[in-house]
């Protein structure tokens, strides 16, 4: 099978990404394998790409926002059978029996290992993920418009649980790309006011079409105090200017797997009780009512396809703030 591998992290300026013929992967005990058919490209495999995360495997294939058909199954696997659609995210498998997956928060399992990272992903004609770790995707999003849903989608629907946004308040969103422009779509059928921070023009337009009430660039002043705040850019001097925006009492998330370090800040933009936390990965129930929420809405996602090999040119593309909505490589 052809492969977009990662031998020694670089800038994706030198194209670090080299097409490669691999074995096809043969699923294991409790696992199936999946036919690629389209794999978002996300902020989290430029991290990865670039060796902004410390790899556990190398060489790796990227690439966690995975769908396709089952074509192989593994030993016991009951839940899928072949030829159904799947999805396969971030979160490749966790232990289950540490103190985090026994308490609900499977996110932040001491074992957990994640798809691109730990095992290699979806850059690829096909992979293997854990039958327990993948799902069955809504009849009405094509393979293109689901994949998104399988990282942008989740995260950004985590950050806004998080957030503790309610129906009707304001929300501010500190960069529009993939994330953001789902999110913005699940506020709104939530009947909440959004504002959005971005400095591409293309980004701007994007949000006002997905019904944003106020656009404009980060340091300047909404019309209104927020309730909740999201930071999707990896900017950590963003991050005085998110509370600033914040009403009393109001949430600033973070869901950037890495970011910039945050600038030293007065005491008062946090004070009035006003909470700063980050996000970190998702559990599988954030997947499976992500998926059910897009489904109800409808959400509409915006992307930019690219072939396989154009693996590189897609993350140059998403680094620069090129790509409108998502980027999905399809094989």
């Amino acid at each position: 099978m052809r492969a977009m591998l990662l031998e020694k992290p670089r800038s994706v300026d030198e194209s670090p990404l080299r097409l490669a013929e691999l074995p096809n992967p043969e699923p294991g005990a409790g696992e199936i394998r999946v036919r690629v058919r389209a794999c978002g490209v996300c902020h989290t495999d430029l991290h990865v790409v670039e060796g902004d995360l410390a790899l556990p495997k190398l060489p790796v294939v990227p690439g966690h926002q995975i769908v396709g058909t089952v074509d192989a199954l593994g030993a016991g696997v009951s839940e899928f059978q072949l030829g159904d659609r799947v999805g396969v995210p971030w979160l490749y498998s966790t232990c289950g029996v540490c103190i985090y997956c026994q308490r609900g928060m499977e996110n932040l399992c001491e074992q957990a290992r994640f798809t691109g990272f730990h095992a290699d992903g979806g850059y690829a004609e096909a992979m293997v993920a854990p039958a327990a770790f993948a799902y069955p995707l809504p009849g009405n999003f094509s393979d293109l418009e689901a994949a998104p849903l399988l990282c942008a989608g989740v995260i950004g629907y985590r950050a806004l649980k998080l957030s503790n946004l309610n129906p009707g308040e304001r929300l501010g969103l500190f960069g529009f790309g993939a994330s953001a422009h789902i999110v913005i779509q699940i506020a709104r059928h939530r009947r909440c006011e959004v504002s959005v921070f971005t400095r591409a023009e293309s980004h701007r337009r994007l949000a006002r079409q997905l019904g944003a009430e106020w656009v404009g660039a980060a340091g300047e002043a909404p019309p209104a105090p927020l309730d909740a705040t999201i930071i999707f850019a990896p900017a950590g001097r963003l991050v005085p200017d998110a509370l600033r925006t914040l009403r009393k009492g109001g949430t600033l998330a973070l869901a950037g797997i890495t970011m910039s370090n945050l600038p030293e800040m007065e005491y008062q933009l946090i004070y009035h009780e006003r909470t700063l936390r980050s996000v970190a990965n998702s559990t599988r129930e954030d997947v499976r009512e992500l998926l059910r929420i897009a489904s109800e809405i409808p959400v509409r996602t915006e992307v930019e396809t690219f072939q396989l090999p154009e693996a590189n040119h897609a993350l140059q593309n998403l680094k620069s703030s090129k790509i409108h909505g998502a980027g999905v490589l399809v094989t």
